[in-house]
């Protein structure tokens, strides 16, 4: 990996392209990240990049995060992330990474935490099927059969029922970079990022080379 970059998450809108074509995009508010620290492989045992994204205030950091960040002489930041960039060596500290990093075309993966939608039946969980809504039914939104009587007497492992929706880490994989705006810092991608706004995104470079 050699491009990577933290960023918020704006929203949703449209854009033509050069060919007139109307393509959905979410904008992305992508850094401008600093770099905190640089790990090597003789102090920490691998190569990485440390980087801090969002000014906090001082009186949110702790005297560890404070302490971290009065060392490298960079403002108080609200995220911290590392990325094993195969050129770590070529960054040092204080450096600042834009999103400039990426270009119009290229690729790349977004990881983001989804949106929480609380406690949800069987139906809205995992889409199946509910039952005849006439009054003499009695089954409308249960989630089906659980289980045969004598054998195996239990429920399998997996079988979709009510639970917590939401909240988990996804990433979207092969997005496309529509437009930056390095005056602004944003990123333009094609499609839907994982997310609510205001939210965290990880953007980087995917794993997935077309060939």
């Amino acid at each position: 990996m050699k491009k990577a970059i933290l960023a918020t998450k704006v929203g949703m809108t449209q854009i033509f392209n050069e060919n007139g074509a109307l393509v959905p995009v979410t904008v992305l508010q992508a850094g401008p990240c600093v770099v905190t620290q640089v790990k090597t492989a003789e102090n920490d045992g691998y190569k990485a990049v440390q980087v801090g994204f969002v000014d906090k205030r001082e009186k949110l950091v702790n005297k560890p995060q404070k302490g971290h960040f009065d060392k490298a002489g960079v403002s108080y930041k609200r995220y911290v992330r590392e990325f094993k960039f195969e050129n770590a060596e070529e960054y040092s500290v204080k450096d600042e990474i834009k999103a400039d990093i990426f270009a119009a075309g290229d690729k790349i993966d977004a990881t983001a935490i989804s949106k929480g939608k609380g406690f949800q039946g069987a139906i809205k969980r995992y889409g199946q099927h509910r039952g005849p809504m006439a009054h003499g039914s009695k089954f409308h939104r249960h989630q089906g059969s659980n289980g045969s009587a004598t054998t195996p007497g239990r429920v399998f492992k997996g079988k979709g029922m009510p639970g917590h929706m939401g909240s988990k880490k996804i990433t979207v994989q092969n997005l496309e970079v529509v437009k930056v705006d390095t005056d602004n810092n944003l990123i333009l991608v094609k499609g839907a990022v994982p997310g609510p706004k205001k939210s965290l995104v990880t953007i980087k470079e995917t794993v997935k080379v077309e060939r």
